[in-house]
């Protein structure tokens, strides 16, 4: 077992006391997870604050506190050590916890508003195809080679990272890639880490309910590459006006991608189709098997991220072409009908514009486009009147219903939705508050050739309503519901 001292290794203290050579078992900041030889981390986070559970993790057996503020009463026998930063501790801790195993392998980061999801979930695609022992954590799922384990949150927290780290190193994983959200940037879950790379996707308006502003969001993104040491590599969209900003102050060997501006990493669309995309890259023309413009960015990163870590760009590209997107992302639903349905996690203003404009270069101009929508709840409540005005602007009918409305009432978001709907638009929307129902209706609506897009929960299999998770797959049902009518008819 690793003494106290030995975990404390590179954590900024403001004071001392008690035996550092004490022994741990564990490391917890959920009071409820402390048993006898733990370190308790007192966390002050955005609901709970950690500090009211100190004499709880005293009396079911910590043995050693790190905490912001000192308890108002010693304690004998219980090390107490003082930081600035508790969150940020917690993630050196953890990764001296474990061994520190993100310097044992090549851990590449993700971040970005959109696309971070698919990019690290190609990157995993290659690297198992390219004959790599390789490790994934996404929104999706987390996986070890081919062991998934259910994925909790976009970036887990520094404890379930390290420890999950740990077993990709124990299961001989040389490659890592992990979404780093702007949360848990923020919040040093990713504090400690040793990173070989990060790449930037892209910046929309996201998460203010959390940033409050979008100059504090764009930070947020920017932390991670400021980090980086000098032999890591940075990696950014330069078609994104915030791409050259994340570059500014990384001491990392800086290289760009892009389809418009110039870049290291340079690719041209040639086709798009409802069948996948073909794109002149590397001097080659290769097709591969995801769709849009958005994906063709997602693919110049997955590439330049390749080749970054020395691989071998012609295998890199032969075995890319054949690697699916990610659950969820523009999956076509296949019915027995003639009608074209896709699923999106779009659940933003700038990732339902991509995906509708996707949508709007497959079209003929005689069938109908029949989208979709909510918008969460206890989230940015900015983007809801955005959401509806995009989906008015480039689809036939709209179908305004529930999200994950969490602890809000769902009729309120679809009302602030509402708001972004110009008078010339009303007769093309409707308002559905059940998401089922409104599958149900978009399903019936639809004409052979016409296209529907379910969009923003994509991958996920549970509606979130009042605290609580029921069982809900935009895809299942809406495959449910398409072969149901047609059958009828």
């Amino acid at each position: 077992m690793p003494q106290l001292k030995d975990i404390l290794y590179k954590v900024s203290l403001t004071s001392v006391s008690g035996d550092m050579e004490t022994e741990v078992t564990t490391l917890a900041f959920d009071s409820r997870k402390v048993e006898v030889g733990s370190v308790f981390v007192a966390v002050t986070g955005t609901q709970v604050n950690g500090h009211d559970y100190i004499e709880q993790a005293i009396a079911q057996g910590a043995v050693a506190i790190v905490c912001e503020e000192l308890p108002r009463t010693t304690i004998d026998d219980i090390a107490i050590i003082q930081v600035k930063n508790s969150a940020q501790a917690l993630g050196f801790m953890a990764s001296n916890y474990y061994g520190n195993p993100s310097q044992k392998l090549k851990l590449v980061g993700v971040t970005g508003t959109n696309g971070k999801t698919t990019c690290v979930t190609l990157l995993y695609h290659l690297f198992r195809d390219l004959g790599y022992n390789t490790g994934l954590l996404s929104t999706v799922d987390n996986k070890i080679n081919d062991e998934v384990i259910p994925a909790t949150h976009t970036t887990p927290d520094a404890i379930t990272i390290n420890r999950m780290l740990a077993k990709m190193v124990a299961k001989g994983c040389t490659h890592c890639f992990m979404e780093s959200s702007s949360h848990a940037i923020v919040q040093h879950r990713i504090a400690g880490l040793s990173y070989a790379g990060a790449v930037f996707t892209n910046l929309s308006h996201e998460h203010l309910d959390y940033h409050k502003t979008f100059d504090e969001y764009i930070k947020a993104k920017k932390l991670l590459f400021d980090g980086l040491p000098s032999t890591a590599f940075a990696l950014t969209n330069s078609d994104d006006k915030r791409g050259m900003v994340m570059l500014q102050n990384t001491k990392a060997s800086k290289h760009k991608y892009a389809l418009k501006s110039m870049a290291e990493f340079k690719a041209r669309i040639i086709s798009n189709t409802l069948q996948g995309l073909e794109l002149d890259l590397a001097n080659q023309n290769v097709w591969f098997r995801l769709i849009g413009d958005f994906n063709a960015y997602n693919l110049l990163a997955v590439f330049g991220t390749a080749v970054l870590l020395e691989e071998d760009p012609e295998e890199v590209l032969r075995v890319l072409s054949t690697v699916n997107s990610a659950p969820g992302r523009f999956e076509q639903v296949l019915t027995e009908t003639d009608i074209t349905a896709i699923v999106d996690y779009a659940h933003t203003p700038d990732a339902l514009e991509n995906v509708l404009l996707t949508i709007k270069e497959f079209r003929t101009g005689n069938e109908k486009v029949i989208t979709v929508v909510g918008c969460g709840g206890n989230r940015d409540a900015e983007k809801r009147p955005i959401m509806a005005k995009i989906a008015c602007a480039l689809s036939d009918k709209v179908i305004l219903t529930s999200d994950n409305p969490r602890f809000e009432e769902p009729m309120e978001i679809i009302k602030e939705m509402q708001t972004g709907v110009t008078p010339s638009n009303y007769k093309k929307t409707l308002v559905i508050e059940d998401r089922k129902e409104a599958i149900k209706t978009a399903s019936a609506l639809a004409e052979p050739s016409d296209i529907i897009l379910v969009a923003g929960k994509g991958h996920e299999t549970y509606q979130e309503i009042k605290g609580e998770r029921t069982p809900f797959d935009d895809r299942a049902i809406l495959k449910e519901m398409l072969n149901l009518i047609h059958k009828q008819n």
